[in-house]
């Protein structure tokens, strides 16, 4: 049931995405048109502190009109390698550089309207270094306990779907390895 598209506009282009408005076809040979966002990509950061407690944020997100608890994350710059990212944005949310960094897993957000693809990365060994936030990014350091972490998905803290992930992730090799 793959779809094929017939044409592709763009809608709207802006700082970094682009809003296309495609018109597929089914194999059955009837029609609709997909509206879908392009997206750069992003990272998203499991940062482990010396103390084993994971290092959350929290910042304002404008498209909900709330505070959010999250890993640290961001979007990737043109010729940018996700690993890159990860460092840049590491350094950049919550000042700190890791000396060990590895590639978890790529997941999709939000499949059903944006091809955005997010590289989960967990970092370790972390070095404190100059936070360096952008003019627009007022950001909360929030360190929890894996525990706790976990525990804030269940009671409703902590309701991002790249946390919740990047958290049952961390859960998996941080305590469960353990066992």
């Amino acid at each position: 049931m793959k779809e094929k598209t017939l044409h592709s506009k763009c809608v709207f282009k802006g700082s970094f995405l682009d809003v296309r408005e495609d018109e597929v076809i089914f194999p059955s040979g009837s029609s609709i048109t997909r509206e879908w966002i392009n997206h750069p990509g992003a990272v998203c950061c499991i940062p482990v502190l010396k103390n084993g407690d994971i290092c959350l944020i929290k910042q304002y997100r404008y498209p909900i009109k709330k505070y959010v608890i999250e890993l640290p994350a961001g979007k990737l710059e043109v010729g940018e390698t996700p690993i890159d990212c990860a460092k840049r944005e590491l350094e950049e949310e919550i000042g700190f550089e890791a000396k060990k960094i590895r590639f978890l897993t790529m997941f999709y957000p939000a499949v059903g309207f944006v091809n955005e693809e997010m590289h989960l990365f967990l970092a370790e060994d972390l070095k404190k270094a100059d936070t360096n936030l952008d003019d627009h990014e007022f950001i909360e350091l929030i360190p929890k306990t894996l525990g706790q972490a976990v525990e804030m998905i269940y009671s409703g803290e902590i309701t991002d779907a790249k946390t919740i992930i990047g958290l049952v992730w961390a859960e998996k090799l941080l305590i469960n390895s353990k066992l």
